[in-house]
């Protein structure tokens, strides 16, 4: 059997790891085997042992992933002229853009770390990048006198936290939420939050649309191939 190449690998290592996302989501971590990820992603059950030997090592590769993708994402944030445009355009990538089954795996993974440590300490590792993010975004846009902060840094990345958390629950639980409505309500508080300074001259609109087109290209890339590959 010839050997795959790099890119073969890498491409495989990425079927697992939206196929451990898909099958968490669906049936629950507990409940779903090795053998249902490797089916999911249409590779032998041996192949995938080859990537990963268990679940909780399927955990740590999509909780670095995850890290991967919110350490570009936020990069942009703490760089961008309207730190709330661009948080409001990160915010609608999450909670609005991405497949529905990226949300219900979190409210997933979050009840499973109660029970299974290596599971919550992947939780706590993205839970750390995510506040890491946020608190070196408002830095840098303080820096930059765009911001003029209510109140104590480490309250408001907090506060943010659970108002993420919370938004990220209710849209994986409850079909009647409204993310659309909810959303300019939950900018409005952190435009306080955070004292932001007006914006300028470009229309909201527009400033959006470049935010949310330099912090989630490739992530909107990769959900379109898995879209493709379904």
């Amino acid at each position: 059997m010839p050997r795959l190449s790099d890119e073969q690998q890498a491409e495989r290592r990425t079927r697992l790891l939206d196929a451990a996302e898909r099958c968490f989501a669906r049936a629950g971590f507990h409940a779903t085997t090795m053998h249902d990820i490797a089916r999911e992603a249409r590779v032998s059950a041996g192949a995938a042992y080859t990537y990963f030997a268990s679940k909780e090592g399927l955990i740590a590769g999509i909780a670095d992933r995850d890290r991967r993708q919110i350490a570009h994402d936020f990069g942009a944030v703490a760089e961008a002229e309207d730190f709330i445009a661009a948080l409001e355009a990160c915010a609608r990538f999450y909670l609005i853009e991405q497949p529905a089954h990226k949300r219900t795996l979190m409210v997933e993974l979050a009840a499973e770390s109660t029970r299974n440590a290596a599971v919550a300490r992947a939780c706590q590792d993205v839970d750390k990048v995510v506040q890491d993010a946020f608190t070196h975004a408002i830095e840098r846009q303080v820096a930059a006198g765009r911001l003029q902060p209510r109140h104590e840094l480490r309250t408001i990345v907090s506060l943010l936290m659970v108002i993420g958390d919370g938004l990220f629950q209710r849209r994986a639980t409850d079909p009647r939420f409204d993310p659309e409505r909810a959303l300019p309500v939950i900018m409005a508080l952190m435009r306080e939050m955070v004292g932001a300074k007006p914006a300028g001259r470009a229309p909201a609109g527009a400033r959006a649309k470049t935010a949310a087109a330099r912090m989630t290209a490739p992530a909107r890339s990769a959900a379109k191939a898995e879209g493709k590959s379904r």
